[in-house]
Formats: C-alpha cells, structure tokens, sequence
C-alpha cells in the first residue's frame, strides 16, 4: 500500500479571498491536483490546506472509482484544515486541538496573548488495512513564516522579528509535543505491533527540534547501527522516512530557491519495517500545489 501527504495548497473554490481568480483557474487546478492523485495512486492520503469541504468534494468528484473521506472540525482563522482521502474504509478516532493538561499555554504576542490549542487541528483515524488496521494521524503545524500586528508581514526591527520568530517556534514546539501525545495514545505502548503514521506538513525539516520531538526516544534511527538492534523504545519510537527518499527527491517546498522536506511521514516499529520504497512527487514534477506529496510504500 502507498501512504501519503500532501499539502494542497489553498484548496477554495473561486470567488473567495484566498482561492483562484475565476472558474478556469479553478478547474486547471482540480485537474492538475486530480492527475498527481490518480498517478500515485495512494491507499490513505493525508491532506493539508482544505480551505472548504465543497472543494475536496469537487476533487474526488474528479479521481473516479471510491473514496473515503474526512475533515477536522477544526480550522484556522482563513478556514483551512486537514483531512484524509482514502481508498479504504476508515473511522476518526480523533479531532483535536488541544494541549497536554500539563502543558501551559504558550506567549504568541507583544501583548501578552497566550494560545492552549493549535491553530490547526489534529486527525486521527483507524483504516481497514488489508495488513491489519492501520492508526494514522495528520497535521499542519504553525508555519515559520511570520506575520506582525495589523496584518504586516515586515517586522518594524530585528526585535520585533526575532521575537515574533520566538512566539512562532513555541507555538510549533507546543503542537508538536500535542501531536505526540496523540501519538502515543495511537501506539498504545504497542509499535512493534501496530501500524501507525503520523504525518503531515510539519513546516519544518528533519533534523529541527520541532520535529525531533516527534520521534519519541532517541536511537534506533534509519542508517545507524542501532536500527537492527531491538531495544525498549521501539514500542514508543517513530521513524522518519525521509532517509529512504532518494537524495534528489529528498525536498517538498522551495522556499526563495532553497529545497527544503517540510512534509513528513512518521512510522512505528511494525510499519517502517515494511517500507520498500519513499519518494516525493512524480518522476515529471508536480503541479497545483506549491507543495510536493511525500509518499511511502509498505510491503
């Protein structure tokens, strides 16, 4: 089976403020997302960046044949969520935002605001795999693009920058040790015998202390000798795939002409054992989306 993510980058139907300017613009779009889907032809996809349900209706209206689908009730201050699109049946599990009960609410302005929730929320649900169930979870985290008071996105100083890049990276980390929470609650002590994936558009790359946190115990990674040695973590432990995407695949955005893997698949012990092949995109590019699918392929 093939797993995937992929950010869809302001899926609206036209007429609004964020979707496409008219009605052709919006067609070529379905089109061109329509046709990376069919081509990868995922099991379970992940999705980022639903603006309106209407407008992922309109797409699977367009892939033919039967899919299943579902969106988190919760969305951002322009109405974006996350979703799956799978080809097989499912139940949600989760639909959350919240932080850990011990977490504290975290500083996202000058003023004092405090945030407890994400601005996204978090989906979990349990497909009918032909494998076994497979748990999977998906996220969009706070962006590292930042955005000032009154709608600005210059900074009056290098203060007001770095501080508003501080209230941006705890609002990140915040999310990031929400999902895991969730994430643990999905693997119930169990990965060495449950499939799981966590995935999503973490706005950041592999190596960053956001998406580190995700990974629960340390050791254990992909091309360290430590990944054919069992230990007690591997129960808890979730691997990073993005070492098994061939070198010149390994990017998911260009941000100002430099390639970055932003979008992440996470897999437990059972599942990562299983991979046979991770990529991203299509041999010939993508298009639709300012994003490439990041995908694996499990045995």
């Amino acid at each position: 089976m093939l797993i995937g993510t992929w950010n869809l980058e302001n899926l609206y139907r036209p007429g609004g403020p964020f979707g496409p300017k008219d009605k052709a613009a919006y067609e070529t779009k379905l089109a061109a997302l329509a046709e990376v889907i069919t081509e990868l032809d995922p099991t379970l996809l992940g999705v980022q960046e639903v603006g309106e349900p209407e407008a992922l209706r309109d797409l699977v209206g367009m892939l033919g044949g039967g899919w299943h689908t579902a969106l988190s009730r919760h969305a951002d201050s322009r109405g974006i969520r996350v979703g799956f699109l799978s080809r097989i049946p499912f139940e949600v599990l989760h639909d959350t935002n919240g932080f850990p009960a011990k977490l504290h609410p975290v500083q996202a302005d000058d003023k004092g605001l405090t945030v407890a929730e994400a601005g996204r929320g978090f989906l979990a649900v349990e497909a009918a795999a032909e494998g076994g169930p497979l748990r999977a979870a998906v996220c969009h985290l706070k962006s590292k693009l930042l955005s000032y008071p009154g709608g600005r996105f210059h900074p009056r100083d290098e203060g007001e920058r770095a501080r508003f890049g501080a209230y941006a990276l705890y609002r990140r980390a915040a999310e990031a040790t929400s999902l895991r929470g969730l994430a643990d609650e999905l693997l119930d002590g169990d990965g060495r015998e449950r499939d799981v994936v966590v995935l999503g558009d973490l706005n950041d790359e592999v190596q960053a202390a956001t998406t580190q946190i995700l990974l629960g115990p340390p050791g254990s990674e992909l091309g360290t000798p430590g990944f054919d040695r069992p230990d007690g973590g591997d129960a808890v432990r979730l691997w990073n795939v993005a070492s098994k995407i061939p070198a010149e695949q390994r990017f998911s955005r260009v941000n100002s002409g430099r390639r970055e893997l932003i979008d992440h698949l996470l897999l437990s012990h059972r599942l990562v054992r299983r991979v046979t092949a991770a990529g991203t995109g299509l041999p010939g590019g993508v298009a639709g989306s300012d994003h490439a699918p990041v995908w694996v392929r499990v045995g």
